[in-house]
Parts: C-alpha cells; sequence; structure tokens
C-alpha cells in the first residue's frame, strides 16, 4: 500500500505535485503526436491531405455519370481513421435534380449496417428545406460516403446558448475525468434539468460559483445540534457543491449546468446526527419529483460498523435508490498502509449504491502515473461486498468555502485564492462522480441508478498503479459512459431480492432472502458479472465474497442497544493530509495534447484546422421539353 505521502510500497517518489519518473525528454514520447504518430493531430493532418483530392475533380457515380465529389468533413475523417467503430451523428446533404434529400437517404441506406448487429445506425430526421438528413452511424461508414458523388458529410455539432458563459477550468480533474465535453449539454425540449441533492454542511449558495443562487434552488436544514451557523459554517458543503455543479471562472465543476439543493446535516464541526442524515435522506425522497432530484451525493460515514441489511442509513439511501435517485457516497478516508482497510461503515457500505475511492492524479492525465493515496479506504464490507465500486481524482482538489466557515480557520495554509482553499479527501472524489451521473442523466433521461453506476464502470479507466481493488474497477471517463447505449446493470442479481411493499407504495430489499441465497451459493451474484468486461483488467473475484462472514457476524448488531454519542456521522475530509504541494494540478498545454490525444477532451475544442470549401452543388438539369 501507500505511504503517507501516497506513494506505493517499496519505491521512492518524487514530489506530489509534479508525479513521478522524468516529466519530459527521451523517457516519454511527446504529448501532441503520440507514440508512433498516432495522435488526434496527426490523423487531422493526414485528412486534409486526403481530404482536398475528395473535393477537386469529378467522380463517375454507378451510372457512368459524372458528378461532383464528396466533402468530408475533417473532424469526421479524423474519427473514422482513430475509432471507426464509435457512433457519431452527422448531417448528410444530397444533391441532384430528384431531390437532395433522397440523394442523402440513398446513400446512407447503402453505407448503414445492415445486418441488424447495430440498430443504433439510423434516421433521425429528414430536412428538405436543406436538402439533407440527420443519422448517427459508425465513424468508419464516413469513408464509405466519400466515394458517392455529390455529397457534403459535416458533424452534427451541439449548439450552445450565446447568451451563457463558457465553463471554465484550470484544473486538472475536470480532463482526466472526461468530465468537460459534457459542459455544454442541455436536457430535451419540455426535460427539467436534473437537480443534484448535497447532503452535508450547508451551501453558501450566493456566490458566483452558483449564479449567485440561480442554480441552488432549495436549501434546508435539518441537523439537531447546536453548533450550527446559518448557511454553511463548517464550509465542507459548499467545497463538496463546487466540486458536483460549480460554475465560476476557472472553477466549473463536474456539473456546471446542474441545480443543486442543500440539505445541511451537519454541523459547523464536521458532525452529523446519523438520524439527521436519515431525515435529510427522507426529505429527498418526498421533494424528488417535484424538485427533479436526480441524484444525491453523501460525502460522510457512520461510526459504527454494521450490516447493510440492518442498518437504517443504509435502508435509506437504498429507498433513494429504488425510487429513482442515483446516490454517491464517499469511500471513506481510514484507509491503511499496509492492506485493505475494509469498508464497515454506512452508507458507502450499502452494495446498491456508488461508493468512490479517491485518486492521486500527480499532476497528469496519464493513468499510468494516478494512484490511490493510503488514507482512501478500500476492500470488503462486514457483508462480503467489494467498495469502492469507483474511484476520482480527490487530491489536492481546489474548492470554494465561506469565508467564515471553520475549515478555512483551521487550515489557514489551504488557502489559494480569495475564497477558495485546497483540500484532500474521498469527501471531494464523490461529487465528482456526483456530477458525472447528473451529466448521464442529463443525456439519457431515462436510466435507472442502476444503468448509471453500470455505464460509469463499464468505462472506468484501469489504474495499473494502484493496489488491486483500492480504485474498484477504475477511474471514472464520463465521456466516455455518456456514449453507451445499452449500459450492463451491476446490481441485476441484487434486484431479485428486492420486494414492492404495496402498503408503503415504494420498494424495500428482502435482506432475509438475500443472506439465505447467499449462504447456500457463494455464485448467487455471477449474473451481474460473469458476461461482462468491467475495465481493461477484469475486476478480479468480482464484487462478492464470503470472506468476511467466517470472521465476524455482525447480523446480531442490536440498533437499540447503541449508545446515543454513536449516533454520529463524519465527514470525509482527510484530516491527516500532509505535504500540499506549492501549485495545483492545472491543466497545461502537455497535459490538454495528451488528453485529445486519449479522448478526454471533445474534439471540438481544439485549435479550428483549415479545412477545404465544400465543393459547390452541381447545376440543376434543364427541364425536359416533349416535342408534339
Amino acid at each position: 500500500m501507500n505511504s503517507k505521502s501516497g506513494s506505493p510500497r517499496g519505491e521512492q517518489r518524487s514530489s506530489a505535485l509534479w508525479g513521478t519518473g522524468n516529466r519530459g525528454g527521451d523517457s516519454r514520447s511527446n504529448a501532441l503526436w503520440g507514440k508512433g504518430g498516432r495522435g488526434l493531430v496527426t490523423a487531422l493532418v493526414a485528412v486534409l491531405v486526403v481530404a482536398a483530392p475528395l473535393a477537386a475533380g469529378a467522380r463517375k457515380d454507378d451510372q457512368g455519370q459524372s458528378g461532383a465529389s464528396s466533402y468530408i468533413d475533417p473532424i469526421l475523417m479524423a474519427k473514422a481513421n482513430s475509432t471507426p467503430n464509435a457512433l457519431v451523428k452527422v448531417i448528410i446533404q444530397g444533391s441532384g435534380a430528384e431531390g437532395g434529400t433522397k440523394h442523402a437517404l440513398d446513400a446512407f441506406h447503402n453505407v448503414q449496417d445492415r445486418s441488424g448487429s447495430n440498430p443504433d445506425e439510423q434516421i433521425k430526421d429528414k430536412y428538405n428545406f436543406v436538402n439533407s438528413i440527420a443519422v448517427t452511424l459508425k465513424a468508419k461508414r464516413v469513408l464509405q460516403l466519400a466515394h458517392v458523388p455529390g455529397l457534403t458529410v459535416t458533424f452534427d455539432a451541439p449548439m450552445k446558448l450565446s447568451g451563457t458563459v463558457e465553463p471554465t477550468s484550470t484544473h486538472l480533474w475536470t480532463t482526466a475525468s472526461g468530465l468537460k465535453p459534457l459542459w455544454g449539454n442541455l436536457p430535451a425540449v419540455g426535460v427539467k434539468m436534473p437537480t443534484i441533492a448535497i447532503v452535508d454542511s450547508g451551501i453558501e449558495k450566493n456566490r458566483a460559483d452558483f449564479d449567485m443562487g440561480a442554480r441552488v434552488i432549495d436549501d434546508v436544514v435539518i441537523t439537531q445540534l447546536a453548533s450550527n451557523s446559518p448557511g454553511d459554517g463548517r464550509g465542507h458543503g459548499t467545497f463538496v457543491a463546487g466540486i458536483a455543479a460549480g460554475s465560476a471562472k476557472d472553477q466549473a465543476g463536474a456539473a456546471p449546468q446542474a441545480n443543486l439543493i442543500s440539505v445541511d446535516v451537519m454541523d459547523d464541526n464536521g458532525m452529523a446526527r446519523t438520524s439527521d442524515v436519515i431525515a435529510g435522506a427522507e426529505w429527498v425522497y418526498r421533494n424528488r419529483i417535484e424538485k427533479n432530484i436526480k441524484v444525491a451525493n453523501f460525502s460522510l460515514h457512520s461510526t459504527m460498523p454494521s450490516n447493510f441489511t440492518n442498518d437504517p442509513l443504509d435502508k435509506a439511501v437504498e429507498k433513494l435508490w429504488f425510487a429513482g435517485v442515483t446516490v454517491v457516497v464517499a469511500a471513506g478516508n481510514y484507509g491503511k498502509e499496509d492492506g485493505p482497510s475494509g469498508v464497515p461503515y454506512a452508507p458507502g457500505n450499502d452494495p446498491f449504491v456508488i461508493t468512490v475511492g479517491a485518486i492521486d492524479l500527480e499532476g497528469s492525465v496519464s493513468i499510468r502515473k494516478h494512484d490511490v493515496p493510503n488514507w482512501s479506504a478500500y476492500g470488503y464490507t462486514n457483508d462480503g461486498f467489494r467498495k469502492p465500486e469507483l474511484a476520482a481524482a480527490g487530491r489536492y482538489m481546489v474548492g470554494p468555502v465561506p469565508a467564515a466557515a471553520t475549515l478555512l480557520k483551521a487550515k489557514p495554509d489551504n488557502v489559494v485564492a480569495g475564497g477558495y482553499m485546497r483540500l484532500s479527501g474521498t469527501s471531494f472524489a464523490a461529487p465528482v462522480v456526483a456530477g458525472a451521473a447528473a451529466q448521464l442523466v442529463i443525456q439519457h433521461p431515462n436510466w435507472t441508478p442502476d444503468q448509471i453506476k453500470g455505464a460509469l464502470m463499464q468505462r472506468a479507466r484501469y489504474i495499473p498503479e494502484a493496489p488491486p481493488g483500492s480504485a474498484g474497477v477504475g477511474e471514472i471517463n464520463a465521456s466516455k459512459a455518456s456514449a453507451l447505449t445499452r449500459p450492463p446493470n451491476p446490481n441485476a442479481a441484487l434486484n431479485t431480492f428486492v420486494k414492492a411493499n404495496a402498503l408503503l407504495g415504494s420498494k424495500e430489499f428482502d435482506g432475509a432472502a438475500w443472506r439465505a441465497a447467499a449462504k447456500s451459493s457463494a455464485s448467487w451474484d455471477s449474473v451481474s458479472w460473469s458476461d461482462v468486461s468491467w475495465s481493461d483488467v477484469s475486476w478480479t473475484d468480482v464484487s462478492w465474497s464470503d470472506v468476511s462472514w467466517s470472521d465476524v457476524s455482525w447480523s446480531d448488531v442490536s440498533w437499540s442497544d447503541v449508545l446515543a454519542a454513536a449516533d454520529v456521522s463524519w465527514e470525509d475530509n482527510a484530516e491527516g493530509e500532509v505535504g500540499a504541494p506549492t501549485g495545483d494540478y492545472v491543466l497545461t498545454p502537455e497535459e490538454e495534447a495528451a488528453a485529445a490525444e486519449l479522448g478526454l477532451i471533445d474534439q471540438l475544442t481544439l485549435p479550428p484546422v483549415s479545412a477545404p470549401e465544400p465543393a459547390p452543388a452541381p447545376a440543376p438539369a434543364p427541364p425536359a421539353v416533349t416535342l408534339p
């Protein structure tokens, strides 16, 4: 496991800011051009060489008729060469005397996959007004369309409102997590923007990070503890909200377009009664439809180990999950240097929700430089479930904090700018994933929490330097997850034990039935894992094991015997973190080029590349004349 500075066992590690190894020189391939000249910029240059002849001269069609060559958008040509099987949205403009729309339709039908193996290649709509059709097809099809005379094929680029300010961030994590390409996404017409509930210490809403409060659509105070200032006396909730959905200049969060709700369950010391957290979850449940709450973030954990089948906080977050709210929780900061700590505390021990561990990016987008700090908890729960499922950036994160916050007073050396400070912890990895979940809801409003969890897990990036299991299946790649059309369900086996409660009008987990099945068959959950590759390297031992049952049985815990003083949950801010860098993990031009090569940045954000002008459409043929 890692040392206190987050370094791997038995290895010497350079500073946490600059990472390991040689940052330049001969040991690393050029970040812009990549290994073997396979970078995106190389592809674009090659495209220009190919695209120019396509726009010049003329070809003969199948009937030997001469016509203008097709113009193919260079971005699409680059995509066809780099990721030929990726689905792309394009607009095909046709030409000809019989009607340009028919010409475009015929071209699409000639190249589309007719085997039935890829039903996602389809026509979105026809536009006779401009002789075109909008379609989805595999990128490699544009190479075939290039041979059809008279077409103009362009990228169906997303449009953005000119009256809004473009989100910006100087921080590396928004790029490394594949979130930047999703910032411009808006819900379909008639669909509400999703809301993220931040169950924490409150949110200081009247600041630029939240559009001066416009996106914090509600706030409620639940905590019964006396030491709780109005707004956010701790600062933890504001920081978490900024990571999830901040929108200030150069400080944008994971989903800067999403709405927020502040559910204040924590006092100014970072402590919350577990009963208040449960009450906060209930408030979210009762208001989820009216407020369109699709995601709830819990960057805290209980102090009492438990079984998820008995713990009331676990049952509370499951209620949200079954009702369509994607619950994201922090794994905790009680990790060990010499191996797994286990994850015995609610709500991180619940198998349904998304439990998130922290990653140290080491100042790079390269997954080979990333690692898991020793304080990030991981391992099996007391019921045998492996946690966390996912990991995200959580070390040396910069976020907004109120001027009077106790966090600011406790860590004055962590201040990086007016109103912002640097903190580490799984508390701040969780909202990265919460924001990513909100982005998936925008693009796929009908996806269930199970599908969102499955998409994020299946497209996670495996971290070779992380101890096995410490990062779950890997680091999130939100952009790749959003491109899925049929995500797998990692909770499929668990769902067979979810029953409807007709009396309450809700769903509940049948813990007794599950326990009986798990004890009788060690492979009861194979349906969730056997047919899916969850990362570049398989998640060994799948998600469940009975290893912990042989050591201790938590089923006999009686919650009525728990002392009232133990009814406590704590924030997951890494208090023991030392050796903070003098700078931040910022996005340098070199890392931006590397991110483009890795597909972490939308290609449209790259500097524009000159492209040949589209060939003019051929003049229409003169009308036929009938002789008398």
